[in-house]
């Protein structure tokens, strides 16, 4: 899912500054900064079914195509299939490094799927999903419009990478995050709400673990490398992947961060950064669902977006810390420290309060809908 590697850009920026690259660097940084915040606010306009006329499919794949997913690939393509509209993976845009059987790929399509369903509900109908050949096919029938605090959220959901303030839930807010995940239809999901200082410490370590195996990979860093997206240009030329402003740090000339990559990437870096972030947060969810296979892991993605939306109502920010789900080793002993027994542990989040940042950005819907 979307990916935390804040650490990463945040250090070349401060490596840019101590280079002495400062007159550059606020030139580049600075020349389409607005432009971004106007893409990004555009993306995000409230969805209106009663004025779209005929964009009505096109806005609906749009409030889709804001879910969460991983590096922020968007490995999804829409379109109708006899009937039906079929919700497919794009394979090009596979990460086999982080996710060689697709998990995170098909959890993705779940939460793009969970979105659709609420923002088809707003537009009068009832978007009814099912798993076949590798696909969603979602199957159309009238139903009354209705909008819910869900709904109302997408536009502003977003995986936030910064500090959280370390304050607690109030037992409300831990109700909710524990129920909202498994309404609307889904079915399967377990969900695990950690909330206790010992649990979460406990995550924080399995993190830092499979954070450090996954740095010692060479394919893993590579891959990360080739998401990351360091200055305003290149973020909107591809629509795409990691930008380091969305995480609260600078931008950079496309040719300067990837000059320092390599040297700012450290693995004290990173297990202070996650250190930080998972000690300040109010608490930790790990979501899984009843198979582990495709349809399942879609299953868990729906759950997921429905978790986060719920939060983004309540004021809360989360962000991924899948680590101990992705590197396969850590993963049984990860499922049995959370009482999962032999399920597959699907996704893990930290939720907690902090600052707003820049949103990511999407590429354009007629990149993704064959409409």
């Amino acid at each position: 899912m979307a990916t935390r590697r804040s650490v990463l850009i945040g250090a070349l920026g401060a490596s840019a500054l101590a280079a002495g690259g400062g007159g550059l660097w606020f030139h580049v940084a600075r020349g389409s900064a607005g432009d971004y915040e106007a893409r990004a606010r555009s993306l995000r306009t409230v969805f209106d079914p009663e004025n779209a006329g005929d964009r009505l499919w096109a806005e609906i794949v749009r409030y889709a195509t804001l879910a969460a997913n991983s590096h922020n690939t968007q490995a999804w393509r829409f379109g109708w299939d006899n009937g039906d509209l079929a919700i497919t993976p794009d394979g090009a845009r596979r990460t086999p490094a982080v996710d060689p059987d697709d998990h995170h790929l098909y959890a993705s399509l779940g939460c793009a799927l969970e979105n659709m369903l609420l923002a088809g509900q707003a537009a009068g109908l009832r978007l009814v999903p099912r798993f076949a050949d590798g696909a969603i096919r979602v199957a159309l029938e009238p139903a009354k419009p209705a909008t819910d605090w869900l709904f109302d959220a997408i536009p502003h959901r977003q995986s936030t990478r910064g500090p959280f303030d370390g304050s607690t839930l109030s037992a409300e807010e831990q109700r909710l995050l524990e129920e909202t995940p498994l309404g609307g239809g889904v079915e399967g999901v377990v969900v695990r709400l950690f909330t206790d200082r010992p649990a979460i410490a406990a995550v924080r370590e399995y993190v830092i673990e499979g954070n450090t195996r996954q740095m010692a990979d060479a394919a893993f860093v590579a891959e990360l490398r080739q998401w990351i997206r360091f200055g305003y240009g290149e973020a909107l030329r591809t629509g795409d992947g990691l930008f380091g402003v969305a995480s609260g740090n600078p931008a950079l000339p496309e040719a300067l961060g990837s000059l320092i990559f390599s040297s700012v990437f450290t693995l004290d870096g990173e297990t202070e950064k996650y250190r930080t972030q998972i000690d300040g947060s109010a608490a930790i969810a790990v979501l899984s669902a009843a198979t582990d296979d495709p349809a399942g892991w879609v299953q868990a993605g729906r759950a997921v977006q429905r978790l986060q939306l719920a939060a983004t109502a309540m004021g809360l920010k989360t962000s991924y810390i899948n680590q101990p789900v992705e590197v396969a080793a850590l993963r049984g002993q990860f499922a049995a420290w959370a009482g999962l027994g032999a399920r597959r542990p699907d996704l893990v989040l930290r939720i907690g309060r902090g600052a707003a940042l820049p949103y990511s950005l999407r590429r354009p819907v007629e990149a993704v809908y064959g409409g």
